[in-house]
């Protein structure tokens, strides 16, 4: 039979699956000894059946009644007893962490009767009154879907501790008008509408936009955690507190966190009251403050890891509250990372498996150039580092209104709550007023890689006039400001900003200590760690040299009609208007030279490592003025009464004759090649050029020739016949062998189905995944993203762009049958990706799982590509369908 609740001594940390996160780790306090508050957990099965049947499942009831009655023996008190009441707490619990998106009620088991039971044996009457007033507040809120604001009217209407009991009677009263039943006094009631409502929170708009946010599957469910009631707001001598057993901000070792006296644990994490440092806490509990020091040391030490710990002193005594690996900055993940290893509580390769391609990206991101900046604005807690600027807003809507129109936008508010996460998402930054480093803003915003500062107390709010102030300064909507997140600091206007330490590295090998040096020394290690090769996708010399100093072996994809922009427009434009062979001859020798030029320094800059050069690819009207403007020209000069300029009209002549309804399905890539005599020939031809120049000076170069856009094997029979000969006139020219491999990119479905065919005539393939991507979704990336892309994201119909992130069950398939059936026509065939999907974190473990050789990118990705094929060597399972 199916077992639904299970007691915190019965479990462990393994059980997160079953227990969710925060139920497995008070199971696991529990076992290793540590003073956590009885309790049990149900199931994220339960939650599970729950919703798919909208009732509780058989059973359910039942456990709950005979765990509780166990809680009640253990305890020597029974819910809601009027003289000496045991109270519970309900809080959510998933497998992954969700700060703050899902429901918690506190003080259940209080009622009429047993409030004066807890006023007696607490010796506290307004503490009682608050603590039953919190459970109306919680409870009306979460369980009946009141609406929240009317609680917080009431309480700013009777602020005085003394009118606790009045304010009871306000909130009985807004209950009983807004759902017309009274607040339920039969506590066993409260226990099981609050465990409903905790298992329906998982599927409330806040909790599912945060789990698209962070890729977080729909259906693990939610556990529920009942604890027995510790109170931090008993008086002086109690408190509540966060703590972590490093800076989660910067990987620092030493003593961090917050504590709030005389307050329960939502006080800390809502920012609603500010706190102060944990350190604090040795003076005002030095017993309390050196057993918690000890419990943080032994969770470390347990956890291996930064470890998030929450905690309550009711009355002088310490209790556990909840502990989990902590969320961290990308700098904290690197620095504690390479801590760790040194320490030795883990090795090398797990120290790999704790920061990520994406925590990388962060950490090259620029900083603010603060010289001439003057003073701040204001001061705040630096609770998620980084550098942005943009507009003020002061409410999640606006935020996310603004920011769909392409405007930067930061978020100012009080304290932020799980109902601000859509505007998180959307800002820049965040600034509160209130919180700290354990508030929700500072949280959220540090696991979704926002720059955040909290508790800038000097930033006074007025939401209705919709501005701010500091000191007499009035900061209106719309105005810009500038948030740094790594110093806790806020100015006017828009900052210049300067590149990071960890991106100068990369550009120059400069180590520094701190995080630049774990950053090294971990690069170092997945190094000598991965399989996959990285190259990079760069056009222009001074690309190919810094993708060289970012780490890459090599270049993936040079894309030859780069070369052709700018001043050299004109001379495609010759070619393309030329009226007969000697014409067109004679604009083709006039690209030669230039096209030479940058092959001859690009593979000086990549000198002794593959360079993957691509025949020209888009269609030639992409060389041409846009038709609008050529029209409107001729159009113009002849409504004027005078002649058109010749070359205007001959150039709207070969606009309107090579249109066509879809170009990137029309003429291109291959297809231009075999129709436009001469083309093939002069690419080639400025290819072996420039490897034999590269070879008499004593260098080794080695290109490889790519075509585009090949559909069939006798496509690239023709090109590659014709590249051989062109090869063969320069050898016999210059008097220096020059060989080339001949591969193709596999971007249309019809490739990668006949891969086994085409690999006949390749000497390698390289998968142009975006191309792929559109191709078999049927979808224009330029156009999608800006129209409906955004929709589907939202409501969930795709998790993630499929232009960002490779689609597995799609595109992934096809992927896995070009290398599959290629190698087994063309064994040793070498295969790599030269789609962006190339510095994709989930993307290059996939790519790894298929076997490629290698991976392309953008230089600025290289370091993420590099970092991630070592991951994926070390979890080589790890892909995973990531588009349903």
């Amino acid at each position: 039979m199916v077992r639904y609740v299970q007691d915190f001594t019965e479990g462990g940390r393994e059980q997160a699956d079953l227990l969710g996160g925060k139920g497995a780790n008070l199971a696991e306090m529990t076992r290793i000894g540590l003073p956590v508050p009885p309790g049990f957990t149900v199931t994220t099965e339960a939650c599970r059946a729950y919703l798919a049947t909208g009732s509780e499942p058989e059973g359910l009831e039942r456990e709950l009644a005979e765990h509780l009655a166990a809680l009640e023996r253990a305890a020597g008190r029974r819910l809601g007893d009027p003289d000496d009441p045991l109270l519970l707490s309900v809080r959510s619990g998933a497998r992954y962490s969700m700060p703050g998106m899902m429901e918690t009620i506190l003080d259940i088991g209080l009622n009429d009767a047993s409030v004066h039971g807890l006023a007696r044996t607490s010796g506290h009457e307004d503490f009682a009154w608050d603590s039953y007033r919190r459970l109306i507040q919680m409870f009306g809120t979460t369980v009946m879907g009141i609406d929240g604001a009317l609680f917080a009217e009431a309480l700013a209407r009777r602020p005085d501790p003394g009118q606790r009991r009045l304010l009871v009677e306000d909130f009985r009263r807004i209950v009983r008008e807004r759902t017309g039943e009274e607040f339920p006094q039969d506590p066993a009631e409260q226990l099981r509408r609050s465990v409903r409502a905790v298992f329906s929170s998982w599927n409330t708009e806040r909790a599912r936009v945060y789990r698209r946010r962070e890729h977080i599957p729909e259906d693990l469910g939610t556990a529920v955690n009942v604890q027995t009631m510790v109170f931090g707001n008993a008086g002086p001598d109690s408190g509540t507190g966060v703590a972590f057993t490093r800076d989660p901000a910067t990987g620092l070792q030493g003593v961090y966190g917050d504590y709030l006296a005389d307050a329960q644990g939502e006080d800390v994490v809502s920012g609603a009251r500010n706190t102060v440092p944990l350190a604090e806490l040795e003076r005002l509990h030095p017993e309390c403050y050196a057993q918690l020091c000890e419990y943080m040391e032994r969770l470390e030490r347990h956890y291996r890891d930064l470890c998030d710990i929450e905690f309550t002193i009711e009355r002088g005594r310490l209790w556990m509250l909840q502990t989990r690996v902590g969320k961290r900055t990308a700098e904290a993940a690197f620095r504690i990372a390479a801590q760790l290893a040194d320490e030795g509580t883990i090795g090398w390769d797990e120290a790999l498996d704790r920061v990520g391609g994406e925590q990388l990206a962060r950490l090259m991101f620029p900083r603010f150039d603060t010289a001439g900046a003057g003073e701040p604005l204001a001061r705040g807690v630096p609770a998620s580092p980084g550098a942005a600027s943009g507009a003020v807003v002061f409410d999640s809507a606006e935020a996310a209104r603004r920011a769909a129109a392409g405007e930067k936008v930061v978020l100012v508010r009080g304290e932020t709550t799980p109902d601000d996460l859509p505007g998180m998402v959307a800002a820049q930054a965040v600034l509160t007023s209130r919180g700290g480093k354990t508030s929700h803003a500072a949280v959220v915003a540090r696991g979704m890689g926002r720059v955040c500062v909290c508790g800038a107390e000097a930033v006074e709010i007025d939401v209705a006039a919709r501005r701010f102030t500091v000191d007499g300064t009035v900061v209106a909507e719309g105005e810009t400001v500038s948030v740094d997140g790594s110093a806790g600091a806020v100015y006017l206007g828009e900052l210049p900003l300067v590149g990071s330490p960890v991106m100068r590295y990369f550009e120059t090998g400069e180590r520094q200590p701190g995080v630049v040096d774990a950053v090294a020394r971990l690069m170092e290690h997945a190094d000598a760690t991965r399989r996959l090769g990285v190259r990079a996708n760069a056009d222009t010399p001074e690309d190919v040299e810094r993708a060289r100093r970012f780490g890459a072996r090599g270049i993936g994809l040079c894309r030859t009609e780069h070369m052709f922009l700018g001043e050299r427009r004109r001379l495609v434009e010759a070619m393309i208007l030329a009226e007969d062979d000697t014409g067109r001859e004679k604009a083709l020798a006039a690209l030669l030279p230039p096209q030479r030029e940058d092959f001859t320094a690009m593979l000086e800059a990549m000198d002794g490592l593959p360079v993957t050069i691509r025949l020209l690819d888009p269609p030639l009207h992409e060389f041409l003025p846009d038709h609008t403007e050529l029209a409107v020209r001729v159009a113009s000069a002849e409504a004027a009464g005078g002649e058109p300029d010749p070359h205007d009209v001959r150039l709207l002549s070969a606009v309107e004759r090579m249109h066509e309804h879809n170009p990137m399905l029309g003429l291109r890539g291959v297809r231009l090649g075999l129709v436009v005599p001469g083309l093939i020939a002069l690419q080639v031809r400025a290819v072996g050029e420039a490897v034999a120049r590269r070879l008499r000076a004593g260098g080794d170069p080695r290109v490889e020739i790519m075509v585009p856009l090949v559909d069939t094997s006798d496509e690239l029979r023709l090109v590659r016949d014709e590249v051989d000969t062109v090869l063969a006139e320069v050898s016999r020219e210059t008097g220096v062998e020059v060989t080339c491999p001949v591969g193709t990119m596999i971007e249309l479905p019809r490739a990668a189905l006949t891969a086994d065919r085409i690999a006949a005539e390749a000497d390698f393939f390289s998968l142009g995944t975006n191309d792929l991507t559109q191709t078999t979704w049927g979808l224009s990336r330029d156009d999608v993203e800006a129209s409906f892309f955004s929709d589907y994201l939202e409501r969930g119909i795709l998790q993630d762009s499929p232009f960002e992130t490779l689609d597995l069950q799609g595109v992934g398939r096809l992927v896995r049958i070009a290398v599959e059936e290629g190698r087994a026509a063309r064994p040793g065939l070498k295969v790599g990706v030269c789609g962006e999907h190339g510095g994709d974190p989930e993307s290059v473990h996939f790519f790894h799982q298929v076997g490629l050789d290698y991976v392309s990118c953008s230089p600025f990705r290289v370091p993420v590509a590099r970092l991630e094929a070592a991951r994926a060597a070390l979890d080589p399972g790890r892909a995973r369908s990531r588009t349903a």
